[in-house]
Parts: structure tokens; sequence; C-alpha cells
């Protein structure tokens, strides 16, 4: 694509990626930066001729679609990037007048997480899974501040604080599994402001946030970024969140800047094709109709999952986190049930203990039988007609398994068609989430964001079942992708009448799919009914909180 916004460049040097900007503003200059992958005739050039500057309190924002460069070009300021796989045929990454691609690496381990930190997008890949939070966070402190005891614990407890964690001082010895996915992400966010950093580096920080908390720290690095001078380059799909905290945009497609220019510039005057449709894509329409007796396939009543909360030599419990606590809901054919609430909040618990992934109290009905006090042995059965979709496509499928391994696995366990038949099955399932049947002996690896998560939908799909609880399948997808993903649900529905729970915190997409929503805080529901009542008259102040912050 070779469209480029025709900008009054010299008269606007922040924009101008080959301004003369006086020194002291500038803090990044990127010039002429490719980046490769491999050698010969199966190189990859993954970003090409990028130039850009970004100035001291300055908010840069770099968007696009996955696998357009944006995050390449974020790691490359840190050279993070597999070398010697990856190269840099052209360029230069200038970071006050250092050329950052010719230093060494003792002057690369002082500026790695002190003058310039990294908010990476997947934190449950990022953080330590064998070191509790205290210890990761304090590992940066002792490393470029030399903090540590009773000094390094208060500024972990004023980080976690900082950015949102209740009751930090009980979460000190959490390892990264024990917290939730919107958790996890504050917790990156406070190990990359625990330095104060002159350049934040912030790749999708918010993707597993909920609107109100997303609010609370893009507002937090706002005030930051006035308290330290701090620049930020802000690395994102969701253009609600450029169009109010970012500065200046450069937008990527295939490892190109298409257009670049003051935010006000991109959004009311857009002058590529590629930029038009990224801001014209937003989930739009409503849920389908379903029918008036449609049966009721799955009740809830008063269920409860409590986590004790164990101290002392004896391990004794004295406390108990209400993970969810007395959640009654139904479901019928082919109805959504949009499930919202604040990340920790016990969206994902509930769905798994609808799964029987986890232990619960209370009643749980399915199809009229009761399953909550089934063994696993007899609940086996049932798990071909619940089937579920992992937020993380990538963490969900083996590395290991081919695309056709990983959705013929539950064929497998559940003993369902011949060799032969396995594959025709297969080669259907991926045609009904738009795949080409033959990409079935690739590996997951090799696929961007949206095409896994149309694997995951497909291995859950194949065995046909009645309901499919989706846990933020659309989160990390840029927005084109979502309306893909969105419709790709609802064509499905139509064809097998199935049921949906939909956990998410984008309520522009929940709105699109769903005939009820429940709201959860806390782990306790505090309203729930139908989607268009609750939309347009929300009765709770925090879904009238849920609702300012994500349509305002």
């Amino acid at each position: 694509m070779t469209e480029q916004r025709n900008l009054n460049l010299e008269t606007n040097p922040e924009t101008n990626p080959d301004s003369n900007a006086d020194i002291d503003e500038c803090l990044l200059k990127i010039d002429n930066l490719s980046v490769k992958f491999g050698e010969g005739s199966t190189a990859v050039n993954a970003v090409k001729s990028v130039s850009f500057t970004l100035n001291k309190g300055e908010t840069l924002a770099l968007v696009g679609e996955s696998g357009s460069g944006k995050s390449v070009t974020a790691l490359s300021v840190l050279r993070l990037l597999p070398y010697p796989k990856a190269s840099h045929p052209t360029g230069r990454i200038l970071y006050q007048g250092e050329d950052i691609l010719q230093a060494d690496e003792p002057n690369l381990r002082k500026i790695r997480g002190d003058r310039i930190s990294i908010i990476f997008q997947e934190p449950m890949t990022s953080l330590n899974p064998l070191h509790t939070i205290e210890k990761q966070i304090g590992e940066s402190l002792w490393l470029h501040k030399m903090l540590k005891g009773d000094a390094a614990r208060e500024r972990i407890l004023e980080l976690l604080n900082l950015v949102g964690i209740r009751d930090p001082q009980s979460r000190l010895d959490s390892y990264p599994h024990q917290l939730s996915g919107g958790q996890r992400q504050r917790v990156m966010i406070a190990m990359a402001l625990a330095n104060e950093p002159q350049l934040l580096i912030a790749d999708e920080p918010t993707t597993a946030l909920d609107v109100t908390v997303q609010k609370q720290i893009l507002e937090l690095l706002q005030q930051l970024q006035k308290k330290l001078g701090m620049a930020i380059l802000l690395i994102t799909h969701d253009l609600n969140i450029v169009k109010h905290y970012a500065k200046n945009v450069c937008v990527m497609y295939e490892g190109e800047i298409v257009e670049h220019g003051t935010t006000a510039q991109i959004f009311n005057q857009p002058q590529a094709r590629y930029t038009q449709q990224l801001i014209s894509a937003e989930p739009t329409g409503n849920p389908l109709p379903i029918k008036e007796n449609s049966e009721l396939i799955l009740e809830t009543q008063q269920l409860k999952i409590w986590f004790p909360i164990k101290r002392g030599f004896l391990g004794r419990t004295v406390d108990h986190i209400k993970a969810v606590n007395d959640v009654s809901l139904t479901l019928r054919r082919g109805e959504t049930l949009g499930v919202v609430g604040e990340s920790g909040s016990g969206k994902t618990t509930l769905g798994l203990a609808i799964l029987r992934l986890i232990r619960s109290e209370g009643v749980i009905n399915f199809h009229g039988a009761r399953i909550d006090n089934l063994n696993q042995k007899a609940v086996k059965p049932l798990r071909r007609q619940l089937q579920v979709v992992f937020q993380d496509p990538f963490g969900s499928l083996s590395p290991r398994m081919s695309v056709e391994e990983c959705i013929a696995e539950g064929l497998s366990v559940h003993k369902i068609g011949s060799l032969s038949e396995r594959t025709a099955m297969i080669r259907q399932a991926l045609i009904e989430v738009d795949l080409d049947p033959e990409v079935r002996h690739r590996y997951p690896h090799e696929f961007s964001g949206g095409q896994r998560q149309r694997i995951s939908i497909a291995r859950a799909l194949i065995l046909k079942p009645d309901i499919i609880i989706l846990d933020e399948p659309t989160s990390a997808l840029d927005r084109t992708v979502q309306v893909q993903i969105v419709e790709l649900l609802k064509d499905l529905q139509k064809k097998y009448g199935l049921s949906y729970i939909f956990i998410s915190h984008d309520l522009s997409v929940i709105k699109a799919l769903s005939h009820k929503v429940l709201v959860m805080k806390q782990g306790e529901v505090v309203e729930q009914g139908a989607a268009k009542t609750l939309f347009k008259s929300p009765s709770h102040p925090y879904t009238q909180e849920l609702l300012k912050a994500a349509f305002e």
C-alpha cells in the first residue's frame, strides 16, 4: 500500500521523521528502520523503512492489524528480537542521540528496565511462573536502584496500589498463575513503572482489562507522564484508546507506515484506505432472534466458588476469597449470555465451574439434570456438549501439535469416527471458520492471532456442542478481526442453534452478540437482564460506570 497523508511536515516537526527536532526534545528517533527474519528465499521482511520521532513527554501510538509490524518495531528499540535470526538491513534507532543498534551489552543492560521499560502483551508468558510477584518486581528495583529489604517491599506495595491491585500485601507471595489475566497485566505495568523510565513502550497494555480499569491505568500513565516527563510509545488495536490518550499516530500495514499525523488529523481526515477501514471497523448489529419457546439447557442456582486462605504452620483456614458468590443464571438454546465485569470479578471462574473444571457449591442443571454432584468419570461424556474457547489461543493450542492434531484431539477422546471420517470432519470445521483446509498440516505459531482464534473455535465446533463458553475470545484481536469473529460466531449460532456464554470486557462486542447480560463485581452479580434494557437504562451504579467508560 502506497497511499500517504500529504502533511506539511516541515511545520509539524513532531510528526516528521526527517525533522531536525531539538535534541533536548527528541527522545527517540527511528530512522529508515527495516527488520528481516531469516536469509535467502525464505527471508521475511517484517518491517520496511519505518521512520518516526517521539519527543519527551509525548505519546505516539502505533496502530495496525495483527502482523503489521508494530510489536517488531517496538522490540527493536530494546534489541529484544531473536538475533541473529533477526537482522536490520537498514536504519538507526537513536535514543537521546545514541544509536541503540550499535550499543554494546553493558550499555543495553543499563537502558533496559531503567531508562526504557516495556509492558509486554502476554503477561502470562512474560512473568516467571516460578517466582512470586514480590520477587519479580523487586528484581528490577535491585538491579537498577539497589533497593532491597523493607525499602524494596514498601516501593513494591506502592506500585501495586498505583496499578489498582486490591489488598496488595496479600498478593506479594502470589505466583502468576494465581492471578487473573487483568491482575497479571497490572503486575507487568507495575514492573515497567518501577524505576520511573524516560520512555515506556506499552505493547497492548490494556488488552486484558475491563473498560473501567483501562481508564484508570491509562489515566495513571498520563499522570506519571506529566510527573516524570515520560514519553510513551503505545502499541494498540483499540482506536478508542488512541483517540483519547495519544498525541500522534502512525498507522502500519504489512511492515510499512502508510499514514502518520496528529490524532485529530488521522481520525477526522484519514487519507489512506486502510486507515479508513480501521476507523470504521466496529462490531455492530443485534443478536440473532431466538424462539420464544426455546429449550432451557443450562441453569445455575446460588453457585459458589470460595477459595480458602490458609495461614500458620498447620495451614488453618482463616478466611475465604469469594471468587463467585450466589450466582444464578439461565441459558436457552440459540441464546447468548454476555458476562461482563472487572478483572478478578469471577467471570472466568464462573465459566470453569459450569464446565466442571473447578469445584463449586450450588446447583448446575444441564438439560434438566444436575451435573454439579457428578464425578469426573460421569462428567467426561458431557464435555462433548460443553466446549470452551480460551482467551489466549496461542497458550491453549499445543505448539508441538499440528492444527489437524489440535482439532482432532476431542474426536479421539470421545472416539468419534474413523481416520478418514475425522479428516473429513476437520476439513469441514476449518471451512466453517473461513480457513483453508490445507492449513491443517501447519503449526499454531505459523498463524496470526485471529487465525489461531478461528482454529480454537473449529476445535470446539467439531464436537457439535450445545454450549460454547467463550472467554475473552476477541480481546487480543484488532478491530477488523474482531468484527470478522463476531460475524462468524453469529453465522455458526444460526446454523447450529449454538448457545454461547460470552465472557468479555468489550461492551461493543457484548452488545452485538448478547441477548442477555450478567454484570459481575467482586464475585457477585450486581445486575442482569435483557441486553437491550441493560444497555439503554442500567440500574446499578457499577453498570452505569462501565457503560460510561466504554461509550463516552
